[in-house]
């Protein structure tokens, strides 16, 4: 298996720290607004990473954090006239029910800053005593002169930070591209206590406590969306191994954005389409359909005419499950290998979803291997995070309509067609297709 690493620029061999286990650390949300589309892309793809990497047998140990103190939470609480806790906490449930929506695996837990603040303190005060941070007027600065690899992985040199690229402006620092570790509390904030006087984390220390404290001091992966390569995992790099003396983590991945007619899809430019709006218009496999005909790394348009091919394409996909309900099949080798390949080359989900369509198209063509083939989409789907109609609710389904098609074939028998036609009709409105042949009455969702 070989995966991009952002740190090496290049497709290296995946190796774990301890066998048969992968520590992964994915940058969540900042919960000061409600998740968008341009969120669920990234969610989605890491999503994909751990089903598959659980697939190839690793015990994956999967943390997403909360951001749930910062800037931009305190500003909108106070615009909100809201306590920021309770902004914070509407929008990680808001979170947790679209995940649950897209059908994402929980991680094993959700840390939120807030509640690592010890942490936080201790590997400040740890920086301090090494001499790699410093303190001006109750702020904590670290030094990024202190730490000789500073840029590896965003290939930024400091003297091109010095000469104005997305600095902290603050009369405190002794270097323009210093950043905070511990920010003095301003009246009107929320605070901590801490050996410098009362205030509040840095973005950047949150991560890396948050990380550390949950899968040890080298990560196998790091992820997050492309956006957060500089500032926010260069300087993570820099304070944690500053800090433990060892590798932060070995693979960097990112997800590249969401964009909407080009631009990248954000907040700040209030160009976003929230995910509850988008999952009322578009059923979840069909948003993850639309995701993961990209690849993760690759920048993806935003657009209706993109998610109506997903729908088209999820209704094949779906119709042809549904037209070999009932038949038992094993499942071909040959098959999984290609989905397994595709994979192995850094999680080619274009590739895998190109195969997916092939074996539709396939079983179709051959009624003899559509049992097989459809018993082999079914694992290749549920590997890729498709909500597959094997629920209960899709049971159901299929009970009801076993039901109904028995009534309408006793009414049709007793010449009772307009009877039978009413139920095909009212069936139709919702989205119900009844299909007439030699063989039996059939039916799909349209």
């Amino acid at each position: 298996m070989k995966v991009y690493n952002t740190l090496t620029r290049k497709e290296e061999e995946f190796k774990t720290v301890d066998p048969h286990i992968v520590r992964m650390y994915v940058c969540g949300m900042t919960v000061q607004d409600s998740p968008h589309a341009g969120h669920m892309r990234t969610f989605t793809s890491f999503d994909v990473i751990r089903r598959y990497l659980e697939y190839r047998g690793f015990e994956v140990r999967h943390i997403q954090n909360f951001t749930d103190i910062d800037d931009k939470i305190i500003i909108k609480s106070k615009e909100q006239g809201l306590d920021w806790r309770v902004l914070a906490y509407r929008y990680m449930e808001e979170y947790r029910k679209v995940a649950d929506m897209m059908n994402f695996r929980p991680p094993i837990f959700y840390p939120q800053a807030t509640i690592h603040i010890q942490e936080i303190i201790e590997i400040t005060a740890s920086l301090v005593n090494k001499g790699i941070a410093y303190v001006v007027d109750g702020n904590v600065w670290y030094d990024v002169s202190k730490f000789p690899d500073y840029g590896k992985l965003s290939k930024k040199s400091i003297e091109e930070l010095k000469e104005g690229a997305r600095i902290e402006p603050d009369p405190t620092k002794r270097n323009a591209p210093d950043f905070a570790l511990w920010k003095k509390r301003k009246p009107g904030e929320p605070y901590w206590h801490s050996p410098w006087g009362e205030g509040r984390p840095g973005w950047h220390i949150e991560c890396s406590a948050m990380s550390i404290t949950h899968l040890g001091e080298t990560l196998d992966i790091h992820g997050g969306a492309e956006d957060l390569i500089f500032p926010h995992h260069e300087n993570e790099i820099a304070q944690s191994e500053a800090y433990t003396g060892k590798p932060f983590a070995n693979y960097w991945l990112h997800a590249g954005f969401l964009t909407l007619k080009g631009e990248k899809m954000s907040k700040s430019i209030g160009n976003i389409f929230r995910a509850t709006d988008l999952l009322e218009q578009f059923d979840a496999n069909t948003v993850r359909l639309f995701y993961l005909k990209a690849h993760y790394r690759s920048r993806l348009d935003f657009s209706r005419e993109l998610l109506e091919d997903a729908r088209r394409g999820w209704q094949r996909i779906r119709n042809f499950l549904q037209d070999s309900r009932g038949l038992e099949g094993n499942i071909l080798p040959q098959y999984m290998r290609q989905f397994e390949e595709a994979m192995d080359d850094d999680f080619n989900t274009p590739q895998a979803i190109a195969l997916v369509f092939n074996m539709v198209n396939e079983g179709y063509r051959d009624k003899e291997q559509m049992p097989h083939i459809a018993q082999t989409l079914r694992l290749i789907l549920t590997t890729l995070g498709f909500k597959l109609e094997e629920e209960e609710a899709g049971r159901r389904l299929r009970d009801v309509m076993d039901v109904l098609i028995g009534v309408r074939n006793e009414l049709r028998k007793r010449k009772e067609f307009d009877l039978s036609d009413r139920i095909r009709d009212e069936l139709r409105k919702v989205g119900i297709l009844l299909e007439d042949s030699k063989g039996g009455t059939r039916w799909k969702i349209i």
